[in-house]
């Protein structure tokens, strides 16, 4: 798990596998894989003997400065060297992305192949309905619209100008800053 390959020239991160040796026939791996650039899951078999390419992938801290069209601006911060990755390499994350946020860019070779956003964002509030107490039987939510333009959904005492904490995987509210 966690294994990097090189697949019809696509990269692949290995979820999960289980070998399967059966009584009749050869022996063959079932996997769950995701690709780097897209997120898509797949499934897929491997016989005995199938050889794929192992990639090793490098992790680099970058900042993000600006959106210029359909591509985002990073900055390594040790070498200021500026790289632009397209919209197709974000993912879901993006939702969440505001300037100045730090980011991990994935590199196979010298090729940019995704971004790996951090588990936890702080973002404000900056439009919601007033919560009005009363109108349900327990806790209770409403939608809420944060800097970045992303709509999540908050408990009923969050107001506009409020801080919350979202996880950038799921877009859940985890709590207030």
């Amino acid at each position: 798990n966690g294994l990097h390959i090189r697949l019809d020239d696509e990269i692949f991160s290995i979820l999960e596998f289980l070998h399967v040796k059966p009584g009749k026939g050869g022996a063959f791996v079932r996997t769950k894989l995701k690709n780097i650039r897209n997120g898509a899951v797949v499934e897929k078999t491997f016989r005995a003997g199938m050889k794929v390419d192992k990639i090793r992938l490098e992790r680099r801290p970058m900042q993000y400065l600006y959106r210029e069209g359909d591509q985002y601006i990073f900055m390594d911060q040790s070498s200021y060297e500026q790289i632009s990755l397209s919209e197709k390499f974000m993912g879901d994350g993006l939702r969440f992305l505001k300037e100045a946020m730090n980011v991990e860019i994935l590199f196979a070779e010298v090729e940019a192949v995704g971004v790996e956003f951090t588990t936890f964002a702080e973002l404000k509030v900056v439009e919601t309905d007033p919560g009005v107490k009363g109108n349900t039987a327990s806790g209770g939510t409403k939608p809420a619209k944060v800097e970045t333009g992303a709509v999540i959904t908050v408990p009923l005492f969050i107001q506009e100008g409020d801080t919350v904490k979202i996880d950038t995987r799921t877009g859940e509210y985890i709590g207030r800053v």
